[in-house]
């Protein structure tokens, strides 16, 4: 099992993510490309860090939403939304080749990954982009999602992924942030929930029902409070469930 992160995720003296724990523990990073949150001085010293540790680089790009940090839906038209994804997932390249690595996957944030797991347009729209930027990497999305569908299509690698502190509706998607308990704070609770999706492939939802889960990566989110001892707690109980922790790509 792939564990990933949300890295990068500050701008100018504005820090959010504790990085440097969070590179000790995860094995690819989801590096911010500006437009939720990053600048050129954070992107190249993720980039730095991740390939001196030998963890996947990844371009997380968003909605042109710094202020809502990427978390505001947004309906931008399809050519659009197009250029501002290969412009983004370029911008990292230049940082993760010039630290001797490259970018390996990308993934959508926020409001941009929900939208791409059921808006054809959109998640076509973001392919585009993905194909123009180059490199041929993989995507990283929810399973089911017309965003892996189009992936696929395309000729790209397609990893579906899971989430440790999301909560998930019956149907396997994640509960809207603007919903009460969307975001699983228990500690405890979040770390069974990993094992239960690395090992036992379900997830309980919160209606309570049993949701399957099929996953090659697991996130936790970089911005959630102690995300960075939660992680560790979180790779040591995988590998204690006998699940070999290790990057995707």
């Amino acid at each position: 099992m792939d564990l990933n992160a949300d890295l990068g995720e500050g701008f100018g003296r504005w820090t959010l993510t504790d990085d440097e724990a969070l590179l000790a523990c995860v094995t690819s990073a989801n590096v911010a490309c500006g437009y939720h949150a990053g600048d050129p001085a954070v992107m190249r010293r993720v980039c730095d860090r991740a390939a001196g540790r030998g963890v996947r680089i990844g371009a997380q790009f968003s909605y042109r939403d710094l202020a809502g940090f990427g978390r505001r839906s947004m309906d931008v038209p399809a050519a659009e939304l197009t250029a501002e994804t290969a412009y983004q997932i370029g911008a990292l390249r230049v940082f993760a080749e010039a630290a001797g690595s490259t970018v390996s996957y990308v993934k959508p944030h926020g409001a941009l990954y929900n939208r791409v797991v059921h808006d054809d347009e959109q998640a076509a729209a973001v392919i585009e982009g993905v194909l123009l930027a180059g490199g041929r990497p993989a995507v990283l999305g929810l399973p089911g999602s017309r965003l892996l569908a189009h992936a696929r299509a395309a000729g790209l690698s397609a990893v579906e992924e899971a989430f440790a502190d999301r909560a998930y509706t019956a149907r396997g998607t994640l509960v809207p942030r603007g919903e009460p308990d969307a975001v699983v704070h228990d500690a405890d609770a979040v770390v069974r929930r990993s094992v239960g999706m690395a090992v036992g492939h379900h997830v309980t939802a919160a209606d309570g029902s049993r949701v399957p889960v099929a996953a090659r990566s697991l996130c936790v989110h970089g911005d959630t409070p102690g995300a960075a001892a939660l992680a560790r707690r979180i790779r040591a109980a995988l590998e204690e469930a006998g699940v070999t922790v290790r990057a995707f790509v």
